[in-house]
């Protein structure tokens, strides 16, 4: 094999034009980097076609992500009708306990956006099935210390201040919870899989046939048959696991050749390489996730607890459907960036983050004004509680702000794992999410007695400065290096023998 960027002896995707299921029409290793752009009529040719290839990926994908977060949401709906101390627990339980795994499963599974995207750019589709092996063995054997998380959940919450009745409702329903937990650790590398060669027609079909069966059965588990929680985990965890499920026989079945060619002890070498990336990642996405998860447990210490997390759920329940959308074009812009990356197109690279950034703006401001003009009706389908409501009321031009800036920091992001710079962004998190937000939040909620919205202002505070930070890492990125580095990158972080060999090979001579 060619260990040369950019160049491919075969077609690096499998085509089949007469099912767009398995169709690729986003890039192509033969294409040549785009030509610098001199005017506004190129501008507009080359931002309506890299839209097109961008919407290709983040349309399948954002509905893939709405699908998967409505699962939560939906069982938190059925839950708040039942009563309200169940609406609390199943918000507890997704924010802070499913909230913490599921970032670190997300974070450790983005690891393979940088190497199976730049590996596609450089035609070494082959090595995708064993970063993806490689991924799963890390990930589950960091699943098996997060279940005590889980298990000791009520103790846990307890000690940390919360309400005794939520803590206790809220502990129990997580040990429910634990097999999610272990369907995260297998979802999240076969969706980077899929993603990195462009196959997100299948995700998205099947997260959407599992969004159209969980309500049914949440209403029969839930209410008809009044399971209440035990209802509410065991349609959760039986809609997480036909997700996985489905996409396992999706790969097992051929139709991922040649990235997928089977099980391989290669799976279990160079794992320390692979982990070190893994951690940056999920380091990276679990600080903006705990980030959110710490803002819902402090306002849990607020007077009337139960309504401040109750209408603070709800508002991050809301946000969390719009970051959907904003997750869906990270996904698109990180596939698009490695792609481009490894097959050494810098320009392609930098134009496709300008698209996504543009794009992305203009949907959460399309976003925000649904929900201004929304905003005395949607509380009610969450919750009947009139104070809940009128708190949710208040908070909603706050809300509104965040959405615009939350639609594009995760786009941000995509371009960082896309590049490869996990390390580095878990650093600016820290300062600015920790160093900043938090203790911003405090003073306004706390010391100035603004109480949610204070809180809700100093998360802001962080999120904005994180945003600006990133900006200007981007501005100032050197993109034909980052694109002469794609290279290093899949020797060293994906363990690849021939490469390796090569390497040291050429260090000899």
């Amino acid at each position: 094999m060619d260990s040369s960027l950019g160049t491919s002896t075969q077609p690096l995707l499998t085509r089949d034009e007469q099912d767009p299921i398995h169709s690729t029409v986003v890039f192509t290793a033969e294409t040549p980097d785009i030509a610098p752009i001199t005017g506004p009529g190129d501008f507009f040719s080359q931002f309506t076609t890299e839209f097109k290839r961008l919407w290709y990926l983040a349309g399948p994908a954002i509905f893939s992500f709405f699908s998967k977060y409505s699962l939560g949401a939906i069982t938190q709906i059925f839950a708040g009708h039942v009563s309200t101390i169940d609406l609390a627990a199943v918000s507890v339980e997704n924010s802070l306990i499913a909230g913490l795994s599921f970032g670190m499963m997300l974070g450790m599974g983005s690891a393979l956006e940088t190497l199976c995207g730049q590996a596609v750019g450089a035609g070494k589709i082959e090595m995708l099935g064993v970063y993806m092996q490689r991924s799963w063995v890390i990930i589950m054997c960091v699943a098996l210390p997060l279940s005590l998380l889980y298990i000791f959940a009520g103790p846990i919450l307890k000690f940390l201040g919360q309400d005794t009745n939520i803590s206790e409702a809220a502990g129990t329903f997580a040990i429910w919870m634990i097999p999610q937990l272990f369907a995260y650790a297998l979802n999240f590398p076969v969706v980077k899989f899929l993603q990195a060669q462009s196959k997100v027609m299948v995700i998205a079909v099947i997260s959407g046939v599992a969004m159209v069966l969980h309500p049914f059965f949440s209403w029969l588990l839930i209410v008809k048959l009044r399971w209440g929680l035990v209802g509410a985990a065991v349609v959760l965890n039986g809609s997480w696991w036909f997700i996985v499920v489905a996409q396992l026989a999706y790969v097992f079945s051929g139709r991922c050749e040649p990235a997928w060619s089977g099980f391989t002890w290669e799976a279990f070498s160079n794992l320390w390489e692979f982990f070190r990336l893994s951690l940056a990642s999920a380091f990276m996405l679990c600080l903006e996730t705990w980030y959110f998860m710490a803002l819902v447990l402090f306002a849990g210490y607020l007077k009337n607890a139960e309504v401040s997390v109750d209408a603070f759920s709800i508002c991050m329940n809301i946000l969390g459907w719009t970051i959907m959308v904003s997750l869906g074009m990270n996904a698109a812009v990180s596939v698009r960036v490695s792609n481009e990356l490894g097959a050494i197109h810098p320009r392609t690279a930098k134009f496709s983050l300008e698209v996504a950034v543009i794009t992305s703006i203009l949907m959460g401001l399309f976003l925000a004004l649904v929900l201004i003009i929304s905003r005395d009706e949607y509380p009610s389908l969450f919750s009947n509680d009139s104070k809940v409501k009128d708190l949710v009321m208040d908070l909603t031009p706050w809300l509104c702000f965040c959405i615009v800036i939350n639609n594009v920091q995760p786009v941000l992001s995509g371009v960082a794992i896309g590049a490869g710079w996990q390390a580095i962004v878990a650093y600016v998190n820290i300062a600015c999410y920790y160093l900043i937000g938090i203790p911003m939040g405090l003073i306004l909620g706390y010391k100035l007695n603004f109480g949610v919205k204070g809180i809700w202002c100093g998360m802001m505070s962080g999120t904005i400065l994180q945003t600006c930070v990133v900006l200007m890492m981007i501005y100032k990125t050197n993109w034909n290096k980052e694109a002469s580095l794609a290279e290093d990158r899949i020797r060293s972080w994906g363990g690849h023998q021939d490469t390796t060999v090569n390497a040291i090979n050429t260090e000899e001579t």
